[in-house]
Formats: structure tokens, C-alpha cells, sequence
């Protein structure tokens, strides 16, 4: 049933990407940064994403959880079995420095799992499209759909991983948040991979960097939130990649009370340790 859906949620990613990018460009908009409780920043693209998308989304049956959004309690949360996890701009910190890498972010979880994702660079003209049964897929030089069927935007992009491999261990970070627990998993893999190379990219590009298959591993040891992180996993997950809590080895799940992810590891799927 998800699949009727991706075509909607990919048409929301490209027009709040179209949004952002007018503000974006833009040489005269000061962005109208306002401050969160968290200190974190918001814009005016942030709010106009967030309108876009949710009058899309509107429309079809499940209930939104956007960052921008108003969150509901969890008693009432909780009786949502399928939603969609929405961050309309993630990375606004590298949107503010103008830097490009920043995305759109679309989700559809079920059971706490992300089912479907989406995730659009809106300055790279870059989608990444995912649903667990049809797999991952990544298309460029694209800023509308135009109509196409979901079966012609499969045949247009590469379906991930893509198998062009790479000679040394890829290590992806954060370009905003590299904290000393990350530096220290780096150093240990170094006892392992000498040639470690450290990647450091925003938002939720590093996610789709391993899905992709031109980073190994993506550590993640400090705070993020279920938007931050459920369209990426959702596009992990359908190209043989999982998003492992840090401390369980299980993968993240959503919707939970509290909002916030605990440290994680994004990498090829394996067995739980034991």
C-alpha cells in the first residue's frame, strides 16, 4: 500500500525544494532566523518547506510529524500505527552558511520502522527514493517530476548500492556536530583500516552516503532527533544498510514518547551481536 504513496511524497520533496531554493537564492534575504527553545536555528525556508509539504501529505490518510510542526502528546501519538516523519529542511545550520547541503526529508513509518523515503538536495538537484520492497534508488539533475510514472523514474536512476567501490575505508561525520566519542570510534577503526578516510558532509546526505555505497560507515554520537534521521534510514534499510543504536545494536525506531535518537551507527546490515 506504501508504494502509491512515494510518487506524493517525492512531488512534496520537489516543490518545498523549490520553495526553499527561491529564498535560498535570493542575494537579499537575511533568511529571518529565528532561535527554537533548543537554541537551534529556524528560517523562513524551514516554515515555507514545512507548508508545502504538509498540504501534500494533507491529503492522503496517515497523520504528520513534522519538526516544524505541533507535536502531540504521546498518549495520542501512540495510536498511530503508520505516519509520516517529515523534516522540511534539514541542515538549516549549512542552509544559513550557504554551503548546499542541506535536504528535504519525507518518511512513511509503520510500527515504529521507516517504510518509504525520500530525501531531495534541492542545489544539487539530487533525489534519493526508497521503499523497502522496491529498494533504493538515486536521481539526478532533477527538479520536478513532470508526470513520470514511478516505474520510469526507476528505470532513469541508480538503483543502490551502487557497486562502483572505493580503495580506502570511508568514514562519514558531521560537518556541524564531530564530537569527541565520534573521534575516538574513527581512531579505533583506524586499528583496522589504516587508510581510513574522513568524509564530512550536513544533514542527512551522510545516511544516503553509505546507502549509496561510497562510505562504509557513518558514526553518530551525538543528538538527533526521529525527523533527522527516518527518511535516510528508510533508505538505508532498502539497500541493505541499518541504522544500529549505538549501545543495543538494535535499529532506531520511531515514534517513540520521546523524540530523540539515541547514538547510532548507520552501516551494512548484520547479525545482532550477542
Amino acid at each position: 500500500m506504501e508504494q502509491q504513496y512515494i510518487l506524493d511524497a517525492i512531488d512534496a520533496a520537489l516543490e518545498a525544494g523549490r520553495k526553499i531554493l527561491t529564498i535560498y537564492d535570493d542575494p537579499t534575504s537575511d533568511f529571518e532566523i529565528e532561535r527554537k527553545a533548543d537554541n537551534s536555528p529556524l528560517t523562513i525556508a524551514d516554515r515555507k518547506a514545512h507548508e508545502t509539504i504538509v498540504e501534500v501529505l494533507s491529503r492522503l490518510p496517515y497523520p504528520i510529524l513534522s519538526e516544524e510542526g505541533k507535536h502531540l502528546p504521546y498518549a495520542e501519538r501512540r495510536a498511530w500505527r503508520t505516519l509520516w516523519v517529515v523534516d522540511p529542511l534539514d541542515g538549516t545550520k549549512e542552509f544559513i552558511k550557504r554551503n548546499g547541503e542541506f535536504t528535504v526529508n519525507i518518511a512513511l513509518v509503520t510500527d515504529s520502522v521507516p517504510v518509504m523515503g525520500v530525501i531531495y538536495l534541492p542545489v544539487k538537484k539530487i533525489l534519493y527514493f526508497a521503499e523497502e520492497k522496491l529498494g533504493a534508488y538515486k536521481l539526478t539533475d532533477i527538479s520536478e517530476r513532470g508526470g513520470l510514472s514511478l516505474d520510469r523514474l526507476m528505470a532513469m536512476a541508480t538503483r543502490l548500492p551502487d557497486k562502483v567501490g572505493h580503495d580506502k575505508f570511508v568514514v562519514v561525520a558531521s560537518r556541524s556536530h564531530l564530537t569527541a566519542e565520534t573521534e575516538a570510534y574513527i581512531d579505533k577503526i583506524r586499528q583496522a583500516h589504516p587508510d581510513v578516510e574522513l568524509v564530512s558532509s550536513g544533514s542527512s546526505i551522510k545516511i544516503c552516503l553509505v546507502a549509496e555505497g561510497k562510505a562504509d560507515v557513518y558514526p553518530r554520537f551525538a543528538p538527533t532527533m526521529e525527523w533527522d534521521t527516518a527518511a535516510g534510514h528508510a533508505i538505508a534499510r532498502a539497500a541493505g544498510m541499518e541504522v544500529y543504536q549505538a549501545e543495543t545494536d538494535e535499529p532506531l525506531h520511531y515514534n517513540k514518547e520521546d523524540l530523540l535518537n539515541p547514538w547510532f551507527i548507520v552501516e551494512p546490515k548484520h547479525e545482532p551481536l550477542k
